[in-house]
């Protein structure tokens, strides 16, 4: 953050509103920055997911809830709308903004309630749509997504810092998209829950909040034409982190060679990346990066889609002599303490031999304790950064 924060100074009050799974980090870099040029926030605001641990912070922080928004978002949310009304006309703002600002400051825009809003998340991460889908349904329904905070914020000079945890690297995408103007009417939102199946399946308020939108009687988001498009700077990607791994893994004098992004279904690109690691040269590293999906259907047990995938790529390794990895660089994937898994050619022994079946498993969607009994759940703990998942697989010499 200090480095992405070059060139800014400035001698106005600023104000730092640092939102995310990154958010302390990201919050003492800027601090940092300041405290460079001599200078001290007016004010801001740090919300981060829990739990908190002790911290000595110059700015005041409070928690939010992840993977569903609760009570502790909604009143985060509103401490947001609280600073929005410090913060004067010409004032600097800088926004940081990082994976799990949706549910972290998750509160419901005026006129709707947090079950349903909490119905929409539910329905959506089980559905197997992808990030950029998914978000572009809930920033609907969020009182700071859709460009919201930058329209509440019009009156001062706001810069946002990101760090990706996206394909692509949109600004609609990240976060919600809190200070870019969404680009979809509520028609098209409509549209895309239809087609994916899941207008039928939440509750009724939501098909009438669009409606509602539509019929011109509740305000649309804040569109392009409306309010200014906020400077975006992405600080990490998901990149970064695959060339960090890659220049290490060269280092230990192995071929390293990105591949490409992961996207689909988890079972399905496990079994692909199992077997192209199983059939690579010794002494190759492959990395991949990205998010694949789960779509859970009527069958979910425990786990997430880094356990999912790791748990097919254990099939396709089976007996051989390489190794994969598949984690969140959160360090959390899905409801779990795990951020994903390691398995080699005798996982899958392993798992048998502790009664659990890996067909079964996947089926059912609950990797988790499959990979527990095989000694492969990788707990690094809470890394305070997200670029989305990475895969790594080896092939030793």
């Amino acid at each position: 953050m200090v480095r992405a924060l070059a060139g800014t100074s400035g001698r106005g009050r600023l104000w730092i509103i640092a939102i995310g799974k990154a958010a302390l980090p990201m919050a003492r870099g800027a601090l940092t920055r300041l405290a460079q040029d001599g200078r001290r926030p007016a004010g801001g605001l740090v919300v981060a997911p829990r739990p908190l641990a002790e911290i000595s912070l110059e700015l005041p922080v409070m928690p939010g809830d992840h993977p569903l928004p609760d009570e502790h978002s909604v009143r985060a949310a509103e401490a947001v709308e609280a600073l929005t009304r410090e913060i004067h006309p010409g004032d600097e703002v800088w926004v940081l903004l990082s994976g799990g600002t949706s549910s972290l400051i998750g509160a419901p825009v005026p006129g709707g309630t947090l079950r349903v809003l909490r119905e929409v998340f539910r329905s959506i991460s089980r559905s197997g749509i992808d990030i950029t889908e998914a978000n572009a349904v809930r920033r609907r329904f969020l009182r700071w997504g859709g460009g919201r905070l930058g329209s509440a914020l019009a009156h001062a000079a706001v810069r946002v810092f990101a760090i990706s945890d996206v394909p692509g690297d949109d600004p609609t995408v990240i976060g919600s998209g809190p200070c870019a103007p969404d680009p979809l009417s509520a028609s098209d939102v409509k549209a895309r829950l239809e087609a994916h199946g899941l207008l039928a399946t939440l509750p009724g308020e939501v098909a009438a909040m669009l409606d509602r939108v539509v019929a011109g009687t509740d305000p649309e988001t804040p569109k392009p034409q409306v309010i200014a498009q906020v400077p975006h700077r992405i600080v990490l990607r998901n990149t970064d982190a695959l060339e960090a791994a890659a220049a290490e893994a060269r280092r230990r004098n192995y071929f390293a060679d990105i591949v490409g992004a992961l996207e689909g279904e988890a079972r399905d690109v496990g079994t692909r990346l199992g077997q192209r690691v199983r059939d690579a040269a010794p002494g190759t590293c492959l990395l991949w990066g990205g998010e694949s999906t789960v779509t859970l259907g009527s069958s979910a047990g425990h786990g997430g889609r880094s356990q999912e995938l790791a748990l097919s790529a254990a099939r396709a390794l089976a007996g051989s002599s390489a190794s994969l990895l598949a984690a969140g660089t959160d360090g959390r994937d899905g409801p779990t303490d795990a951020a994903g898994a390691i398995v080699d050619g005798a996982t899958l022994d392993r798992l048998r031999a502790a009664g659990h079946d890996a067909d079964t498993a996947l089926e059912r969607h609950n990797a988790y304790p499959a990979l527990d009994s095989a000694g492969a759940l990788f707990r690094p703990g809470l890394t305070g950064t997200n670029v989305m998942d990475v895969v790594i697989g080896l092939r030793p010499r």
